[in-house]
C-alpha cells in the first residue's frame, strides 16, 4: 500500500485548501464571467478529488481497525547535522 493515513490526510487539507481558494475565486466581484467560470469547473473536479480520496481514507482505516491490513513502519535514519557523518 503505498498510502498511510498521515499522507492521505496531508493530500486532503492541500485538498480543502484548494477548494476554500478556488471557491473565493468564484466569488470575487471583480472577477470576469470566464474566470469565474473556469474557477467554478476547477472546484468541481478538486471536490471530486478531495471525495475520492477521503474514501480511500475512511476505507484503509475500516480495514485497519478490521486488521485486514498493517501499516508497515519506515524508519527514517537522517544523516545530516550529525557530527559522526563528517569526514
Amino acid at each position: 500500500m503505498a498510502e498511510t493515513v498521515g499522507s492521505l490526510i496531508d493530500k486532503l487539507s492541500i485538498l480543502q485548501l484548494k477548494l476554500f481558494y478556488m471557491q473565493a475565486q468564484t466569488e470575487r466581484p471583480d472577477a470576469s464571467r470566464k474566470h469565474k467560470s473556469a474557477c467554478g469547473s476547477r472546484w468541481r473536479v478538486l471536490k471530486r478529488q478531495r471525495n475520492d480520496l477521503a474514501r480511500e481514507l475512511s476505507e484503509l482505516l475500516a480495514n485497519i481497525a478490521q486488521g485486514k491490513i498493517r501499516m508497515k513502519v519506515y524508519r527514517q535514519f537522517k544523516m545530516y547535522n550529525d557530527p559522526a557523518y563528517r569526514s
